[in-house]
């Protein structure tokens, strides 16, 4: 008998950044929380030649190819992926098909995960440790930045995100958010994140956030989830042309906290919008409330409390 590796990597919502690094150095730091129903799914086997079907396979083929040779492993494999998280939308895919890769790569070959290390490798959790602390583990995460270039973020905290609340997704399939060439360009080229913005949002996440969420009041938890967002979307606003990169995403945003939503935001570059309620039913009625938005479509979804789910199951043997 063979084995046959299947994943299931969740999305993430990228809640803002603690802070900037300055000429002088220091430290992004972030908040993030990743998601229940929004995923990337694959499955690896051992086959006669290698080969990768679905989307994103020309990236995942070159991951494949690079861990191969990195880990020494010289056999041969099919993968394929079954869904993926939007591309460009805000929702952490490059870092977690990236992963979903190499954790089913060293699965199948009985090697430790290594998660971390396998990110660094790939390109991935440069500034941002949500993503890889989401592969690991649910619940809302905080995270310090790089101390040393050679390591990933270092995680700071995982709160559980309370079972009943829902998070309200607004996606624009029309636009993407700036990434690659384009979002080390704006890094570059915008001003020193103030010391006043970074110090509004540490408090923010420290004495709002953080003791909202365990104390389970999502009025509080919302507030300074806004006033975290207000102070990164002023910050990024001259790249991205505005507070939020999609204008359709922004006003379905307004619509919805009209309607009772608490703590309206985007992820990470968007256009991917984000707000809260405290349950299901809540989340139905914001949303029928807040009216028909033909340029965008909302999900409700749960936050996670789990990392990754990994599944080895038996295969017949082929001759290989």
């Amino acid at each position: 008998m063979s084995d046959s590796v299947s994943i299931k990597v969740p999305a993430r919502l990228h809640l803002g950044f603690l802070d900037m690094p300055r000429k002088d150095g220091g430290r992004f730091g972030s908040i993030g929380l990743p998601l229940e129903d929004v995923a990337t799914e694959l499955t690896i086997s051992r086959a006669r030649e290698t080969s990768v079907e679905g989307d994103e396979r020309d990236r995942v083929a070159e991951h494949l190819a690079r861990l191969c040779a990195h880990l020494g492993i010289w056999a041969q494999h099919r993968i394929v992926i079954h869904r993926t998280i939007p591309r460009h939308a805000g929702l952490g895919s490059g870092t977690q098909i990236a992963l979903a890769v190499a954790a089913a790569l060293r699965t199948l070959h009985r090697l430790p995960l290594d998660g971390r290390s396998d990110a660094l490798l790939l390109g991935r959790g440069t500034r941002s440790g949500i993503g890889i602390a989401a592969f690991e583990k649910g619940g809302l995460i905080v995270d310090a930045g790089r101390f040393r270039q050679d390591q990933p973020p270092t995680v700071i905290t995982h709160i559980p995100f309370p079972e009943a609340w829902r998070v309200l997704l607004v996606l624009d399939e029309t636009t993407q958010g700036i990434h690659g060439e384009a979002e080390i360009e704006a890094f570059r080229t915008l001003p020193a994140f103030p010391d006043a913005s970074s110090a509004v949002i540490c408090r923010q996440v420290l004495m709002g956030v953080m003791p909202a969420l365990i104390e389970r009041d999502i009025s509080a938890f919302g507030k300074s989830i806004e006033a975290v967002q207000t102070e990164i979307g002023a910050y990024f606003s001259p790249a991205q042309g505005g507070a939020f990169t999609s204008k359709a995403v922004e006003a379905t945003l307004e619509a919805l906290k009209s309607a009772g939503a608490a703590g309206i935001g985007q992820s990470s570059w968007g256009p991917t919008g984000f707000a809260f309620a405290p349950s299901q039913a809540e989340a139905e009625r914001i949303v029928d409330a807040a009216g028909n938005r033909q340029a965008v479509s909302i999900r409700i979804v749960c936050g996670r409390n789990e990392g990754a789910e990994i599944v080895r199951s038996a295969l017949d043997l082929v001759s290989l």
